[in-house]
């Protein structure tokens, strides 16, 4: 069976709280950058519609994620494999000695506890192109991991909160919460049942794509979501079929004349189907094959509903040249149904490029091209078709510190509206590991959204520390 399976850090393969858990895990080579073209909803935390920060999602788990980057099987006898050398992970997730975390053992049990805390300063706290305002706000985020240790089989928690609490403008301020898992279960060699599940009360900021023009207040939301995955592994060949559902409940932001602003509109669930095939013709060429189809019951407003029902497909090739280029391109077809005929169908063509060049084991180079189908909330717009260009680098200046530049170009086309929006974000990162034990890194971002509407328009820098305490 292939180790991935087995490496207990799969859901949280983004999170660098769960590299460890990856670098321990032997014949198993990860991909480097994936943020999935998916018809889904919008990300709630940027400007942007597609996220502008490269992911990584270790296989298996693509089977919940199925326009995720794979990597190839390594089709090298079992026994034969040698462990994945730190230089030869990418940048960003590699794990060097002496830098890992300790954790607490209790039985078959591994505990990871974790605190951030920091802060930033924010140009234009209200995302306006009128009435700028600059803050000041302090962060702090503990977090819980919790994961088994088992040969077979595996349980992966992890328990986090962050609260955001601004000096000047305490409308802003926020706490997030959220408990998310994973299992998996063995069933053979080369068969694995994969389960996933989120539990949060989370909030969407102050000029986020969906958020109201006029709000001043984040809007908090909560969110169940789960879903429930087989992969067949026949040597060259995997496979995979899964469901999955999410549900959404918002509460209410607040405008600046101090009136409320509704969400209830937004409330609903999103149910999919999914599947998705693997195939390696050689150690360093695959090819893929994903579809997902989705229903939306969306409340919408007795003016205009939200429902819709569409799919999303995808094929295309997997590159695997040792540790030089990975990644994958795929194209098809995507299409969206909505039943309110004043936003009607957005269909087309589809693509994905996802690309990792490493000219040397110090820098990994990015490239993404992407499109998704969305929907916001029926006081933004109602349908968003978004293309994006990104690119990336990671160098790692020393062992212990790591350097990040991300570019992103969007275009974003709206449904239901006359309104078209260009999005242009740049971030700069700089981690430096002090020891096992402290992490403290340090950013700038800087967002620009031009649109038709102006009310939508604005840009702003953000620049702040965080100091991350771990065991």
């Amino acid at each position: 069976m292939n180790r991935a399976l087995k490496c207990p850090n799969a859901l949280f393969a983004r999170e660098e709280a769960t590299r460890p858990a990856v670098s321990r895990c032997r014949g198993i080579r990860l991909a480097t950058s994936s943020t999935a073209i998916a018809i889904g909803l919008a990300s709630p935390s940027a400007a942007q519609v597609i996220p502008s920060t490269f992911q990584v999602v270790a296989a298996p788990w693509n089977a919940q994620k199925v326009f995720e980057p794979s990597v190839l099987p390594d089709l090298t006898p079992t026994d034969t494999r040698d462990a994945v050398q730190p230089e030869d992970m990418p940048v960003k997730q590699r794990q060097q000695p002496g830098y890992e975390p300790v954790g607490i053992r209790y039985g078959s049990w591994m505990f990871n506890p974790q605190l951030m805390s920091g802060t930033f300063y924010d140009s234009n706290v209200f995302s306006s192109n009128t009435d700028k305002r600059a803050d000041i706000a302090a962060v702090i985020a503990p977090s819980l991991r919790a994961h088994t240790l088992w040969e077979r089989h595996g349980i992966d928690i992890k328990l986090d909160t962050a609260s955001t609490i601004y000096r000047d403008n305490s409308s802003l301020d926020q706490t997030d919460a959220s408990l998310k898992g994973n299992a998996w279960y063995d069933v053979s060699h080369d068969l694995a049942v994969l389960t996933s599940f989120q539990i949060a009360h989370l909030n969407e900021g102050v000029g986020t794509l969906s958020s109201p023009t006029n709000a001043v207040s984040p809007t908090p939301y909560n969110l169940f979501s789960g879903d429930v995955s087989v992969r067949k592994e026949w040597n060259r060949l995997a496979a995979s079929a899964g469901i999955s559902v999410s549900s959404y409940d918002y509460g209410q932001s607040r405008a600046q004349d101090g009136t409320i602003i509704s969400q209830d509109g937004r409330d609903g669930q999103i149910y999919a189907v999914h599947g998705r095939m693997d195939y390696a013709f050689s150690p360093i060429l695959g090819w893929f094959a994903g579809i997902e189809g989705n229903q939306r019951s969306i409340r919408g407003t007795p003016e205009r509903s939200l429902d819709s029902q569409g799919y999303r497909a995808l094929s295309g090739i997997t590159i695997g040249l040792t540790h030089l280029l990975s990644g994958e391109i795929g194209g098809g077809y995507a299409r969206q149904e909505f039943s309110d005929a004043t936003i009607g169908v957005i269909e087309g063509p589809s693509y994905r490029a996802q690309l990792t060049y490493r000219p040397t084991k110090l820098l990994d180079l990015h490239f993404k091209a992407e499109q998704i189908v969305t929907e916001t909330s029926a006081t933004s717009s109602a349908g968003v078709q978004a293309n994006a260009l990104q690119v990336g680098a990671d160098y790692e200046l020393r062992r212990n510190v790591i350097l990040s530049l991300a570019g992103t170009y969007e275009k974003d086309r709206f449904f239901g509206q006359d309104r078209k929006d260009t999005v242009v974000t740049s971030d700069a990162r700089v981690k430096y590991l002090l020891n096992r034990f402290v992490t403290m890194s340090a950013y700038h971002r800087y967002t620009d959204r031009s649109s038709d509407v102006s009310a939508f328009s604005y840009d702003k820098h953000q620049v702040g520390i965080n100091v991350t305490a771990q065991f």
